[in-house]
């Protein structure tokens, strides 16, 4: 049945600071992306009282990622696209704060999520929407959801109750390591795109911008436009990946022109594109100085003989996008193999989980953008409200998301990218681990999966713990990267875990 939003109480009692250290919701969402953001300004406008979370201090998550005040940017939204779809709806988050409706809570990071007061009867087996499981299959479900979340520099704990949970979380960026790429000048593809919107800075003057994925084409065109010169675009696919999916493609012509956009900038930059190329080492003694390009096969295999240099002060990578699962894991969310080879959560057509009570949108279900990420988190709004959901809305979720599968299968590492590491190639930075000590494992000590390998060489240990090698780790042991799985999704103070209730476990 529908959440009523009047029988829960608000915000606790407030702590010293004056910030309420509990607060009781409809739903809970965690993220303040464009999925999580357009969740929660929805839910609202159907009347139900949101509590949404977020690690970030302004909305917008890593896409709408914006400028501090203090550095006074007359124009922000000159480096996004879409930027009138955010601006609305954080216009109705502001409205919807100041009326109550939504508790917004920057600064918060939720390190798990647990239930609590299970059902005693089939009253309660379905979630606030009829919440049954991905498969249809009736699960039981808790009364309510608790949220725990460390708060601010001074690490508070704090508490959020709820009916329903929507996880938002997004994403991170996948790195598939070379040579040289723990030389300073190094930077996420992802992470120069944030320096330049959040920071007003480029990592370099020069910057080859590598990897694979339409991110490459968004991130050379801001920085070039920015100021910095781009001597290429070295991405490691082929577009002529996307011959497959011509319908998918043809189905989205705002994705066409898009593309069309980005490719005009490089052009009037005078930006080199090299396709079925990677950098495959990068040179420099303090920092980056410059880097070899090679062509590769079909697997992603480097080419002998086709190694070329480019200088350059900066080198910005990535290999598209890894969804980022912890909290839903934890929870025991199904999750499937996505078109990327990521793992991804298996949602049904409301946005369910297979865990009652537990919706998501997003980057979650699997990597593709901005846009379809706004549509899902309007589709899960609709659910937990027991709204029916406007078909246009599913319709226009089924476009995007065929698009982004076509994306997903086009850019998908080949196997082979691991012939450019050296055995003296770092692969965990945190632990300093390198290639050569990962495929002793695998070769002379019976490792055959990510974990052994990460049990008998400790990559994947460090201060990441793993997010940035796991991908390289799961490919040198042969599998597949698998879906995170840990009881805590971030540091969490030991004070914090002692003062824990004995119900929380």
């Amino acid at each position: 049945m529908p959440t009523s939003p009047s029988d829960l109480p608000g915000p606790g009692a407030p702590d010293a600071a004056g910030r309420p250290d509990e607060v009781r919701a409809d739903l809970a969402v965690v993220g303040a992306g464009p999925a999580g953001l357009a969740a929660a300004v929805t839910a609202a406008g159907f009347g139900l009282r949101v509590a949404l979370l977020d690690a970030g201090e302004r909305p917008g998550g890593q896409f709408y990622r914006h400028p501090a005040p203090q550095l006074g940017a007359e124009r922000p939204e000159a480096l996004h696209h879409g930027w009138a779809a955010f601006a609305a709806r954080e216009q109705a988050l502001r409205a919807h704060t100041a009326s109550g409706r939504v508790t917004y809570l920057p600064g918060h990071h939720v390190w798990t999520v647990v239930a609590q007061d299970a059902a005693p009867d089939a009253a309660r087996d379905a979630a606030p929407a009829g919440g049954a499981a991905a498969g249809g299959a009736a699960r039981r479900a808790p009364a309510a959801w608790v949220l725990h979340a460390v708060a601010g520099p001074e690490e508070r704990a704090v508490a959020v109750r709820a009916r329903a949970v929507l996880l938002a979380t997004g994403s991170y960026e996948r790195q598939l390591p070379f040579p040289g790429w723990t030389l300073p000048g190094v930077v996420g593809a992802g992470g120069a795109q944030a320096m330049l919107k959040a920071g007003l800075v480029l990592p370099g003057r020069r910057v080859v911008v590598a990897g694979s994925g339409p991110l490459l084409l968004a991130v050379a065109g801001s920085l070039a436009s920015a100021g910095a010169r781009v001597p290429a675009v070295v991405e490691a696919a082929a577009y002529t990946g996307y011959a497959p999916a011509l319908p998918a493609l043809l189905r989205n012509p705002a994705k066409l022109a898009e593309g069309a956009v980005y490719g005009g900038a490089l052009l009037r930059h005078g930006v080199r594109l090299l396709t079925r190329h990677a950098v495959t080492e990068a040179h420099g003694t303090d920092r980056v100085e410059a880097v070899t390009v090679a062509r590769l096969d079909a697997d992603w295999r480097p080419l002998p003989g086709t190694a070329r240099r480019i200088p350059c002060d900066a080198v910005a990578v990535g290999h598209g996008l890894v969804p980022q699962l912890e909290l839903a894991t934890a929870l025991g969310c199904a999750t499937r193999r996505a078109a990327d080879g990521t793992a991804a959560l298996d949602l049904d057509a409301l946005q369910r989980t297979s865990v009652p009570g537990i919706w998501s949108a997003g980057e979650t279900g699997g990597i593709a953008g901005a846009q379809p990420a706004l549509v899902e988190g309007e589709i899960a709004a609709h659910a937990v409200a027991g709204r029916p959901v406007p078909a246009a809305l599913l319709r226009r979720r089924a476009r995007l998301r065929a698009f982004a599968d076509a994306m997903g299968r086009a850019h998908r590492p080949g196997e082979g990218w691991t012939g450019w590491l050296r055995d003296d190639t770092d692969v965990c930075r945190c632990e300093e681990v390198p290639a050569g000590r990962i495929r002793e494992a695998v070769r002379d000590l019976g490792a055959r999966d990510a974990r052994t390998a990460k049990l008998l060489t400790r990559a994947g240990m460090g201060w990441c713990q793993g997010r940035m090698c796991g991908p390289a780790v799961a490919a040198l042991a042969g599998e597949e990267q698998a879906p995170d799985r840990r009881p805590l999704s971030c540091p969490v103070p030991m004070r914090l875990l002692a003062g824990l209730p004995p119900a929380d476990g």
